[in-house]
């Protein structure tokens, strides 16, 4: 390995954000006037700031990292429902 690498460091996203899966197509204009699409599957991201886009599946999921808070994982240990389902992942309505 060349001198010019350096060593290996994990990374964080520095924001939280609020997220929705799609269960149909979605289209909108920001107030700023940019056009955002998305498919079945992807994100609808709700920034910090307030601001909403929509992130592909595959960059979303390799990026995010669900956050449980603690009443919910509680929940979630003690509940009867069966392994596959997933809770995290809200379709829009």
């Amino acid at each position: 390995m060349s001198e010019m690498a350096s060593e290996w460091t994990t990374y964080r996203t520095r924001f939280l954000i609020k997220a929705r899966r799609l269960c149909e197509p979605l289209s909108f204009v920001d107030c700023l006037g940019r056009q955002h699409s998305g498919q079945k599957g992807d994100y609808l991201v709700l920034s910090s700031e307030g601001s909403l886009r929509i992130a592909p599946r595959e960059i979303f999921e390799d990026i995010y990292v669900p956050m449980i808070d603690p009443a919910e994982q509680e929940a979630r240990t003690t509940s009867s429902r069966p392994s596959g389902h997933d809770s995290a992942r809200v379709c829009m309505a």
